[in-house]
């Protein structure tokens, strides 16, 4: 048995041991990888460069672009680097930040897509107003909100999660260090300041989804009542990738961490794990790019200005 002061590094969840397919994994998060970073990099330049795209909107789309590439970054270059050196290990203080950069992104990504909605309300809803709900500085102060309520709740799990006794090994059974993974390794029950932490987060998270459904009811309302086919055209192509983006995050991240024990296994858990940490950061930039026409004459507007 050992506890936490005599650990100095953990174990990950290897996808194989079988050399071919390490190789493979390696191959397919960095392919995934590069796509992501090609994919959120254009959108964040692209949004920079053309004063076009300097809206609300478009402020909070590169924040998520932004967060996006935090957290896949956090997780995915060591996964790749330990299926190519064919190890598990993750030092202790490696596995520290990375459960708290994921947990700080994904919290502050969840916070900024709630806002998006908040702006896509108002834009529909209360279009008069919109100049004045959101200006720069709302817009500033709201995003920094998203950074921060991110930051805080990552310090707290993390914070709390490695100062609890670890005396069941070291062997994290996830390819990343997550909150409940090192939880299992406690040697007792959570303790009640986590209890409180996890209870905060739920209230949090159900506060912002709920938040998010009220606003497209609104918004669905309000687009029904639209007589030009061509505004409720344009309507829908500002809010369905946002839409799509929030249901892709919510389904892979609701059935990861709430699907019935009967069905769990480690196969299962390894695949989940992947759509909700790795996948929506790779195709976020495609759903947002498909149907948005301003940004996508954008983009063209940007290769045509790189290649001159």
């Amino acid at each position: 048995m050992s506890n936490s002061s005599s650990i100095t590094q953990f174990l990950l969840l290897a996808f194989t041991d079988t050399r071919e397919l390490q190789l493979l994994h390696f191959w397919l998060f960095l392919g995934i990888y590069l796509a992501a970073l090609l994919g959120n990099g254009l959108i964040i330049t692209t949004i920079a460069c053309d004063q076009h795209l300097h809206t609300p909107m478009y402020f909070f789309l590169l924040n998520l672009a932004l967060l996006d590439l935090g957290s896949i970054s956090s997780i995915v270059p060591k996964s790749m680097a330990n299926s190519l050196w064919d190890t598990r290990v993750i030092s202790y203080s490696g596995c520290a930040a990375q459960l708290f950069s994921f947990a700080f992104l994904i919290v502050a990504e969840y916070s900024m897509l709630t806002i998006m909605s908040y702006d896509r309300y108002v834009a529909i809803c209360k279009p008069l107003h919109y100049g004045t709900l959101l200006d720069s500085r709302a817009c500033v102060h709201m995003a920094a909100a998203a950074w921060a309520s991110g930051f805080l709740v990552a310090l707290l799990h993390t914070a709390n999660t490695f100062s609890l006794p670890l005396c069941k090994g070291n062997a994290v059974d996830q390819f990343f260090c997550e909150i409940p993974q090192i939880l299992k390794l406690s040697c007792s029950d959570a303790s009640l300041r986590e209890i409180w932490l996890l209870v905060g987060t739920v209230c949090l998270t159900f506060g912002c989804f709920v938040f998010i459904v009220l606003s497209y009811v609104q918004i669905l309302r309000a687009v029904l009542m639209i007589p030009s086919e061509q505004g409720r055209h344009k309507a829908y192509s500002t809010c369905l990738p946002h839409l799509a983006v929030v249901s892709l995050y919510v389904s892979t991240g609701t059935f990861a961490y709430l699907k019935p024990p009967s069905i769990s296994s480690p196969s299962l858990d390894l695949v989940v794990s992947v759509l909700y940490s790795v996948v929506p950061p790779a195709v976020n930039p495609l759903i947002y790019s498909m149907r948005n026409q301003e940004l996508k004459d954008a983009l063209r507007k940007l290769f045509q200005y790189s290649l001159l």
